[in-house]
């Protein structure tokens, strides 16, 4: 266990993150940071959650709402392409996905693994499980999880929308969804399911039904 929890609960974000500007095509990419960022889990975060959920058909249905929530704008209104979602900041709603990957199990094994696996367990950490009590008090281990601060709640909820680019609007309604489950639940596990089950669904629609978009 790391001398500093601070360390379990941020590292495999950061490195998640910081490994994005590393000048590798993404069929090495995507394998070398699965790897990377599952040791750095296991060697310093595992401590810090748990995979026991406290309600584990809830947060199986919040996992869904969420999904529904992610593709319903498109579905029923196609607005995507709105100035307010495709500019310099946001970018665009396009994957950077080479179309020779679209077709690469081995790649898009990897890929729906990342999804499913590592990001709920380190984006779950690092925004709900540290950043929104280190909000309340640096100190963040004294703030029990689940606690409702407005500021902490709704900065989080915004600063998760940003890193979803052009999907910013539906990124902003899961983290509120999201914030709001973890104050329900007291309990890092059930917002990693639902997270689990939101992005699993995701995979599921961009590989059926080719939605590659959904994959920046």
């Amino acid at each position: 266990m790391p001398r500093n929890p601070t360390v379990g609960y941020i590292a495999p974000f950061l490195v998640y993150v910081g490994m994005m500007v590393l000048p590798l095509p993404p069929e090495w990419l995507w394998p070398i940071r699965f790897v990377i960022v599952s040791t750095v889990i296991l060697a310093f975060s595992r401590p810090y959650f748990s995979l026991k959920p406290s309600y584990l058909v809830a947060s199986l249905g919040i996992g869904i709402a969420v999904f529904l929530i992610w593709i319903g704008p498109d579905v029923l209104f196609g607005y995507r392409h709105h100035w307010l979602f495709e500019n310099s900041i946001f970018g665009k709603p396009a994957t950077s996905l080479p179309a020779n990957l679209q077709h690469n199990y081995f790649f898009l094994t990897v890929r729906v693994l990342s999804s499913m696996v590592l990001v709920p367990i380190l984006e779950e950490l690092f925004w709900r499980g540290w950043l929104m009590r280190w909000l309340i008090n640096t100190d963040f281990q004294k703030v029990p999880l689940g606690t409702y601060s407005p500021m902490a709640f709704w900065l989080v909820a915004v600063l998760f929308a940003s890193e979803h680019g052009s999907f910013w609007e539906v990124g902003l309604a899961a983290g509120i969804v999201y914030n709001w489950w973890i104050l329900r639940t007291r309990n890092l596990a059930d917002c990693i399911l639902a997270h689990a089950v939101t992005n699993g669904i995701l995979a599921a629609y961009v590989l059926l039904f080719g939605q590659w978009q959904y994959w920046l």
